[in-house]
């Protein structure tokens, strides 16, 4: 499976995770805007970008961005759907990584949900979605994911999963910083 050519749908009876598009704007201005969701970003190696959009405009920035980071096949953002109440309640990035660190050659799972979806059993419906995947759309063996140590809902959601924390460093890419608080799990 080539995740650019042919992006999935995903869905279990709570969630449906799909391509990200422009007309999830207003339910993703809801999440980025949300300061207490923040935290849980995963902005590291982003070039500054902390994922807090204020502002329509800026939302839509991001999103066009996204989707053109998806045509260049740079990274694949999808929109996570609340089935109940047909909102985007999030996003998931998901890219494989090359690099000259402990990760290289792995697929980066990035989880953005609003603060009122932060719950281990909400994060464990989502990230089991697409975990079992992820391997073949990206044709990775290895996963990583950041939980820093307060985020801890999502630790044991990961957890459950089979995610393990690694003790390396990620080694940012445009900078050369090193970033913690990262998982792993293996197909």
């Amino acid at each position: 499976m080539n995740i650019y050519e042919n992006c999935p749908i995903l869905e279990n009876k709570r969630f449906l995770i799909r391509l990200i598009n422009k007309e999830d704007c207003d339910d993703l201005l809801e999440v980025y805007s949300d300061k207490n969701a923040l935290p849980f970003f995963n902005s590291d190696n982003c070039n500054g970008d902390n994922f807090f959009y204020s502002t329509k405009e800026r939302m839509m920035d991001a999103i066009l961005f996204w989707l053109s980071a998806y045509e260049n096949r740079w990274f694949v953002r999808l929109s996570i759907m609340d089935k109940a109440t047909s909102k985007v309640i999030g996003t998931i990035e998901i890219c494989y990584r090359v690099s000259e660190d402990a990760f290289n050659n792995m697929g980066i799972l990035r989880v953005d949900v609003r603060s009122d979806y932060e719950k281990e059993d909400e994060l464990y419906d989502i990230i089991s979605l697409i975990t079992p995947q992820i391997y073949e759309m990206l044709g990775c063996c290895e996963v990583i994911t950041k939980a820093p140590i307060y985020a801890v809902e999502r630790i044991k959601a990961i957890k459950k999963l089979g995610f393990r924390k690694s003790e390396h460093l990620l080694k940012g890419g445009h900078d050369g910083y090193a970033y913690n608080g990262y998982w792993t799990a293996k197909q």
